[in-house]
């Protein structure tokens, strides 16, 4: 791991799923985050992994050391060129799954985190952006 403040890795692979988890909770460490919320963000971190390998067909992780006003932060953007999110409303509400994964979903994962954004339409990919402030 880098002590770089925003970086970016390639999700085409389970062995990526897993370096992926390694990277986040060695940026939480370095951030200092409880133990709660480095696990928070670990989890979170795997759900979307593998959404973006499984659902998406592979894509990247990037992530960003936030500094606002003080307050430490960390962003992870989860990106994929996939077929995209048909049912928006029904990807995010609770009991959702497709079968793989935590079954946290994508609401299980905006549980998690301080920020959640996501972005996607049929044909077009999928973008969800998180956030963890310290």
């Amino acid at each position: 791991m880098s002590n770089e403040r925003s970086g970016e890795m390639p999700l085409g692979s389970e062995q990526h799923i897993v370096v992926s988890r390694q990277t986040v909770r060695s940026l939480c460490q370095a951030l200092k985050f409880s133990l709660v919320d480095q696990t928070k963000m670990v989890t979170a971190a795997s759900e979307l992994s593998r959404n973006t390998l499984i659902h998406g067909g592979g894509g990247r992780m990037r992530w960003e050391v936030l500094d606002r006003a003080g307050r430490a932060g960390l962003q992870l953007i989860f990106e994929d060129e996939g077929p995209g999110i048909a049912d928006m409303r029904l990807a995010m509400s609770d009991g959702y799954t497709t079968g793989s994964g935590m079954g946290l979903g994508l609401p299980g994962s905006k549980r998690l985190v301080n920020d959640f954004e996501i972005q996607s339409a049929p044909g077009q990919g999928t973008r969800v952006s998180i956030t963890k402030w310290k």
